[in-house]
């Protein structure tokens, strides 16, 4: 039975993806470093230093840093960051993610972020819905990042619930990857070609709806306990 719900936050609840990427973006200019495409779309759902890592390797440049000197980077990036985020409000709220919240709620469903920023408490505040969610897993407590289900694991067990009450959105390949390796039902948002490991598919939050992915949850539920 669909007890919870676990949310990434950036490209799901709101499109501060973008402003990560920016900030990134804008150091690894100041690197020397150019990232294709497919490196940038890589960078979502990481964590800082995850992130950075797979910059420096981009460029060639995994050992040019100490450890100090890349926790000053991620640092310098986190402040472009936060400059940039700061213009969100309510309006940044992706599209069907109010409407889904509410329904959410009123089926008494418990819910959690289960996001790698470090600023998901700021950004929820911006968007006015920090009184939405019953729990937000600190990144700081984790041992690895996404792909690795920790993060899912722990908004779980935060929730008090099992593997096979909730379901996970994301939008990122590794994000999903995390959700299944946690024995979750993952929901993926995009690109369904990157995203294909997903259990249910919508090409954007706009397609959420809490009735439709409650059959889904129910009827892949009743294949598993055959």
């Amino acid at each position: 039975m669909l007890k919870g719900l676990l949310f990434d936050l950036d490209g799901v609840l709101t499109d501060s993806a973008k402003f990560h990427l920016q900030a990134w973006s804008q150091l690894a200019t100041q690197l020397g470093i150019t990232l294709t495409p497919a490196e940038r779309e890589g960078l979502r759902g990481r964590s800082r230093l995850d992130s950075l890592n797979l910059i420096l390797a981009a460029g060639a440049q995994e050992d040019r840093f100490s450890a100090a000197e890349k926790t000053a980077l991620t640092d310098q990036k986190n402040a472009v960051y936060l400059k940039l985020i700061q213009t969100m409000t309510p309006v940044d709220i992706l599209p069907g993610i109010p409407q889904l919240l509410k329904d959410a709620q009123a089926a008494g469903l418990k819910m959690a972020i289960a996001s790698a920023s470090q600023n998901a408490p700021t950004i929820l505040d911006h968007l006015g819905l920090a009184a939405s969610f019953d729990a937000i897993v600190d990144p700081a407590t984790l041992h690895r990042g996404k792909p690795d289900p920790e993060i899912y694991q722990q908004a779980q067990a935060l929730l008090g619930l099992q593997a096979a009450e909730v379901i996970g959105f994301e939008d990122a390949s590794a994000g999903v990857a995390a959700i299944k390796a946690a024995g979750q039902f993952a929901v993926g948002i995009g690109d369904a070609r990157l995203l294909a490991a997903a259990d249910y598919l919508v090409k954007d939050t706009a397609a959420l709806q809490l009735s439709q992915l409650q059959a889904a949850f129910a009827k892949e539920s009743g294949e598993t306990n055959g």
